[in-house]
């Protein structure tokens, strides 16, 4: 008898909800023309805050402009951060979509805490943006550490 109700209990508790990771994540991607600076931060209650400021059309750029607008969206993704607001998503155990929503915004790896942010900029598909965790956000997502 009690094998069973622990049998019906580990079911019931196998049917719950996923819960999202907590942590920080940053990164950034130069990729196609486009560049990228985005951070990550999920909080105990599952709200997401996200920001990831971009600059398209900047195929042919020379490498000091690249690093002027890589600087640029550094900045502002540093300057704005504390504007964020929490904001819910369906999570499924890896991805993340708005709620009610099919197209995923992010994709969460457990075994490497990695998430990958789906960009999507007007018409074109999604540029996947590869997040590493952090313990602390630094001025430079794009820095390795």
């Amino acid at each position: 008898m009690r094998k069973a109700i622990f049998l019906t209990l580990l079911l019931l508790a196998g049917c719950g909800k996923p819960q999202p990771p907590t942590g920080k994540w940053e990164g950034g991607a130069s990729t196609g023309g486009t560049v990228v600076a985005a951070r990550v931060e999920i909080g105990d209650s599952g709200l997401v805050r996200v920001s990831a400021p971009d600059i398209t059309n900047l195929d042919g750029a020379r490498p000091e402009v690249l690093l002027n607008q890589r600087a640029r969206l550094q900045a502002e993704l540093v300057n704005a951060w504390d504007e964020v607001k929490p904001r819910p998503f369906d999570f499924d155990g890896k991805t993340f979509r708005k709620p009610g929503g099919v197209a995923p915004q992010m994709v969460w790896d457990k075994a490497t805490n990695r998430m990958t942010l789906q960009l999507y900029i007007g018409a074109n598909p999604a540029l996947p943006v590869v997040l590493r965790p952090v313990s602390a956000f630094h001025d430079d997502p794009f820095a390795a550490g």
